[in-house]
Parts: structure tokens; sequence; C-alpha cells
């Protein structure tokens, strides 16, 4: 920690966060009226009613009205204004994120329960978006090496009856439209309905998209002790695949991403594109048994039918005579088929033992996970083979190919079964102890149709958590916890488990956390936290053979952020973040990569979005994020170059149903990469782009 800065900037959490002086309350109705606590009926990712300022790790929480005022279009934007985490390119495919220093496309929930498939999320129905940082495997079972994403999803609400209406258009060519309506049914039932449709444009060439989606809720009192919230939602998304940018050789340092050349794109415009279709139903039945103990059952339906495929730069750009004159293209088709049936049950009590006060969560969870996954690589005409060095035009005049040599078909069947356990117990007024065990088996078989072979694996792990709290005051809190998860050796997408992987042990990660949380007054929260995140095995690109894998022994990633979110004044709301994170590869003998950065993790990241009220008509945002250099891959060989980046908004009040909106994005019209997913795919940065929307409710 010795490189840390001692000056920091302030940082952002969410306006959830700083509604009011946190402090604990025992009456469960207290909880739903109040909504100052993370408890399983509001935040699924917690699960216990307990304070935010007695949780002992590092969160924020995203809300609907952050969302709305900021135009967050996709996780991605959400996370960008988010301390300790960046935004990987996900191959233009699905949402892909760094947490922490650990990249990951499968650690999202909806509602407390996985929702891992390989696509982009939409936020149309998102009530707020949580990012735990840090491994917590009691939470969450396997995987959540850095930490997780939780979106929870719009309720139907008893007793109201609304409807908000947002259709929007920016200066690139996209457009949206958005509705959220919900009926009350009668004194014990509602409906509400969520739906979005959005026409997809870019500064890419040949970009372009389409998504929609719809999701009916049910929300049924059946008694004054028992209620039911009941989903259907589906998804549907088409949209070009864009893989970005190359990189180019520069002399005396590492490859940089090819610059001036922000708009051509690599690939077919024909054939580069993915597909997705879902389908997922939940449902929530929730039960007080009296007024200490309490516990839900939720169970989940999910299909997903997700294709892609495409061509990309698979090497750096050959320069000859200062010319660009050549580019290696590669390619695939790759569909998955995945089906997740989910159960999981808790049990919340609060009981006394002499002068002892706990809070005990015991919960259980099991499912299944049915993935077919097939992969085809492309075969050039003129040469048969799956990559090839073409003259560099702009745009690429792509020679005749097609998706016909058969890489990989398998078939996977996953079981999982866990069983946790946790205790917050009250010592006294100022110190709480959090101590828990989960165990979780996860049991795989995977048929590999394309080599006739079979392979199997069961895992069995106990992981703890074990958190100190210490309150000097009623809004503060100082807290030191630990915490442990694994993934299975087949990864989180269950692919790699062969006859190398089979009898290899899981990869582990181990949380060590410091932090304060402090409610300044009733409308301005400060949190902070110093970390080190230790990862054990795990595999990367051989840095002298990119075709091959090998594994990595371990990694570390040192830590420190701050947020502070609220009120300054009665006019000036803010919401700011920063974070500092050190990330070294470990005990990698042999692979060249030992001592090395780990892949995509800026050394300082900082955001701040601040909204100023003029009257009662008329409010202006100004907001900015900041994002270090970063090395793309463990190798080193490929630096993305530091970037910030300014955007604003204004917002007018027609009447007191409708606003006019504008957002601009990247004001200055700054050159950027923002994120990458190889040495060779980086993502180029919009130029200035502004939105204009309007919002209605009657």
């Amino acid at each position: 920690m010795n490189k840390m800065p001692l000056a920091v900037a302030l940082i952002a959490a969410n306006q959830a966060l700083i509604s009011g002086a946190v402090q604990a309350q025992e009456n469960i109705e207290e909880i739903i009226v109040e909504g100052k606590y993370l408890s399983i009926d509001k935040i699924n990712s917690v699960k216990t009613p307990t304070p935010i300022l007695n949780v002992p790790q590092s969160l924020s929480i995203v809300s609907s009205a952050q969302i709305e005022e900021q135009a967050f279009r996709n996780i991605g934007d959400v996370l960008r204004y988010t301390p300790g985490l960046s935004i990987s390119q996900g191959e233009g495919h699905r949402d892909a994120i760094i947490i922490r220093g650990i990249q990951t496309t499968a650690d999202f929930f909806i509602d407390g329960l996985r929702d891992d498939v390989q696509y982009y999320r939409p936020l149309y129905n998102v009530e707020q978006v949580e990012v735990l940082r840090g491994s917590n495997a009691l939470l969450f079972g396997r995987g959540g090496g850095g930490g997780v994403i939780n979106r929870v999803a719009k309720k139907a609400k008893i007793g109201e009856d609304f409807t908000t209406l947002n259709v929007g258009v920016d200066t690139l060519g996209a457009y949206s439209v958005a509705g959220d309506s919900n009926f009350n049914l009668s004194d014990a039932a509602a409906l509400r309905l969520n739906g979005y449709y959005q026409s997809l444009e870019s500064h890419r060439d040949f970009y372009e998209g389409d998504s929609y989606a719809f999701n009916p809720t049910l929300t049924v009192k059946f008694s004054e002790q028992t209620s039911g919230e009941f989903s259907y939602e589906y998804v549907d998304d088409d949209r070009t695949v864009d893989r970005g940018v190359p990189s180019m050789n520069v002399d005396g340092g590492p490859d940089k991403p090819l610059e001036g050349y922000e708009d051509t794109f690599f690939g077919s415009p024909d054939q580069n594109r993915t597909t997705l279709e879902a389908h997922i139903w939940r449902a929530n039945i929730k039960h007080e048994f009296s007024e200490n103990l309490r516990g839900n059952i939720v169970a989940q339906y999910a299909d997903y039918d997700k294709f892609y495929q495409n061509l990309y730069a698979s090497e750096e750009v050959v320069v000859t005579n200062g010319r660009f004159t050549e580019v290696e293209l590669d390619g695939y088709r790759d569909t998955t088929e995945r089906e997740n049936t989910i159960f999981q049950a808790n049990l919340v009590g609060e009981f006394e033992t002499g002068s002892l006060k706990h809070t005990v969560l015991f919960g259980a969870e099991f499912g299944k996970q049915d993935t077919k996954n097939a992969r085809f690589d492309n075969v050039f005409a003129d040469n048969n083979d799956d990559q090839m060095f073409i003259p560099f035009t702009a745009p690429l005049n792509i020679p005749a190919f097609s998706f016909s040599k058969e890489a990989r078909n398998r078939q996977s069947e996953v079981e999982f079964a866990s069983v946790y356990l946790q205790d917050q117990i009250d010592l006294t007024e100022q110190f709480k102890l959090i101590a828990g065990l989960r165990f979780d088996k996860f049991d795989i078989d995977v048929n590999d149709i394309r080599n006739n072979g079979q392979f199997n694996r069961v895992d069995e792990e106990v992981t703890p958590r074990l958190g100190f709290i210490y309150k000097p005051a009623e809004n503060v809190s100082i807290y030191a916890s630990y915490s442990e998860t694994f993934l299975p050796r087949s990864g989180d997408q269950f692919l790699t488990l062969n006859l190398d992987s089979e009898s290899t042990r899981p990869q582990f990660f181990e949380n060590r956390e410091v932090g304060l949380k402090w409610d300044l007054n009733d409308n301005l929260s400060l949190t902070t936290a110093v970390f080190e995140l230790e990862r054990e095995s795990y595999t990367s690109v051989d840095p002298e053979d990119p075709s091959q894998v090998i594994v990595i022994e371990g990694s570390e990633t040192k830590g420190f952020e701050i947020q502070l979110s609220g009120a300054l004044t009665e006019n000036w709301a803010i919401t700011t973040g920063y974070a500092y994170l050190d990330g070294e590869v470990k005990r990698a003998d042999g692979s060249g990569n030992s001592g090395n950065k780990t892949r995509q993790t800026p050394e300082n990241m900082f955001s701040i979005w601040n909204s100023f009220r003029v009257n009662d008509q008329l409010r202006f945002g100004l907001g900015a994020t900041y994002q270090d250099s970063f090395f793309v891959r463990e190798d080193n060989s490929v630096e993305v170059p530091d970037y910030i980046r300014v955007d604003a908004a204004a917002y007018y009040d027609i009447s007191e149903n409708t606003t006019l909106q504008l957002n601009i994005e990247n004001l200055f019209d700054e050159e950027y990469f923002p994120d990458a997913h190889s040495n060779d795919n980086i993502s180029t940065g919009k130029p200035v782009n502004a939105r204009l929307s309007i919002t209605t409710k009657f």
C-alpha cells in the first residue's frame, strides 16, 4: 500500500445510501416503511434486516432515479460511475466486468438469483443495481471472486395506479421507447407491466441493431403474514458484434491501440452478428411466522438461446514504410443454449441469549443448469485456414469465408446444492460480530461430443465469512472482514473441463477488508475501505504463443476506495468516488508474467456527478469519469492510455408530470479507448453525443 495516494477524492454510492441517517430498528414493519435496510423484503443480496451502516463490506447502490438522471443505457454505463470497477469489452456480445482486478462474465444476479449467461442486460425494469465488492460465497455461492452485480427488478405495488412513458433519441441515430404501468387490481393484488424497445446506432461503421423486452409482474397478498411476487421476463437482442480496433507497435514501450481509425470496422458487416432470446420466470413467496421470525422461498426457471459469430483482428496491424499495410483476421461462430432451474429458501430470526442479541440467517439453495455449447471456426476460401492476412483498407475488403470448421461441441449438466448459516451478534451497543459458513456441492458432467469424451467432477467446499463492527456513534461504523469464495475448474461458463483440468482443485479467492461508514448528516454519507484480495490458480494466454493457455498460480490486488453521496446544500447533490488498485501477477514461474500487472486493472479511477437545482423547474447535471492507463492482458504487451470524459445534463419540468431532459456524453469530444477484450480487440469511445428525451407520468 506504499504507492497509495495520501489524498484522495470523494466517492459515489447512491441516493439510497444517504436517504437519511441509517439507524437500527427492531420492528419488522419499520423495515418496510423506512426502506433503510438490506433485507429479503428490499434487497436480496444481503438477505437479513441489517442497516447498510452495519454491513461489513464495501457496496454501492445505484437507484432507478440515478439511472434515469444520467441516462444510463446498460450495465457498463452504471459501473463507469462506480468505484473499484472497470468494464471489459466482452467481445462485443456480452456484459463483462473487472471487479477489484478480477474479470468475470457470469457474476450477475437478479433478485439474488444467478443470471450467468453471456448477454447484454437491459435496465428498463430495474429498481436499483447493487454492487457488492469482495469475495463472499456465503451470500452468493461459487464465483464472485471480486464481487457481484445484483439487479433488483421492479415489482407490482398494491394500492397504486400509475404509468410512466419515456421516449429518447440521440445524435448518433439511436432511439428508444420505454413504459412502466402499475395497476391496482384489489386490496390484495396488483399488476405491473414494464417494457422497452431500442434501436442501436454507434459512431462505428456498419454498427446497428435493436433490442426489446417486456416484464409483467404480479404481487398478491394472501394474508397479513403471507405474500407472493410472480414475474415473467422476455428479452430479445439482435446487434452487430464489434470488437474494436487492433494494436500497433510503438518503439520504446508497450504496443498501443491503433489511433486515427476510431470508426473503422475490423469485421464482416454482414456476418458479425449476435442474437439472444431469453425467457425468465420467477416466484417469491414470503411469510412472517412471528414478529421475530420470517422467511421466503424463491424459484426461478430461465431459458436462454444465445448465438454470435464474427471476424476480428487477431494480430497487430503490419506497418510498412510508416503505413498500415496488412491486418490478420480470425473468426468463429458460437452457439449456447442454457436452462437454469434454481430454488432458494431463507429463514431470518431475531432473538436474545442473555445479554446477546442475534440475527440469524439460515438458507439453502438447489439448482440445475443444462448447457449446450458449440463453436465453429471460420475457413477462408483462399487459404483453407481460419486465419489470413489481408490488405489494410478502410473499409476492409473481406475475402470469401464460411463458418465450417468444428472446434468445440459440448453438453454439460451442472447440479449444485448449498446450505449456509450466519449469525450477527450484538455483543454490546457498540460491538457487533458476524460469522457464518456455507457448504457448496458442485457436480458437473460434460459430454465432449466432438472428441467423444465424458468428464465428471464433484467439488465440495466450505467457505467462511467473518466480520467485526465497532460503532463509536450511532451514525458511524468501523468494520473489519474476511471472506472467501471459490470457482470450479470448469470456469464460470462450464467450458474448460477436460483431461487436464478434471482432477485439478477449484480456484480460491480470499478478501480481507477494513472500512468506515459514516452518515455525516441526514442527507450525506461517506464510506471508505482498504482491502487485499488474493486469487489462486487461473488461466491466461501464453505470451510466447497466444494460441496456448497457461496456468498462473495466483494474483494479488491491494486497494483503497472512498465514496461520498448526498446533498451538500439544499440545491446541490453530489455522487463521487475514487478507487486505487494495485494488481500484480504472483507465482507465474516460466510464464513470463510473474510480477506483471493484472489484466485491465487501472491503478486510479475517479468519478463525480453533480446535480444543481436552479428553481422549481430547471436543473443541471455535470460530471466526469477518469480512468488510468491499463494493460490488456497479463503479458503487459499492450497498454491502453488513460482518459477523462466529461458528461453534462439539463432537466426542465414542463409540467408537474412531464420532464424534458438533455444528456450530453463526452462533452469535450475526447478521443479515448474505454475497454478491451484482447491485445487486438480494443474499443473506441463514442464522440460527443447528445440524447434528448421526454418523460411523462399519468
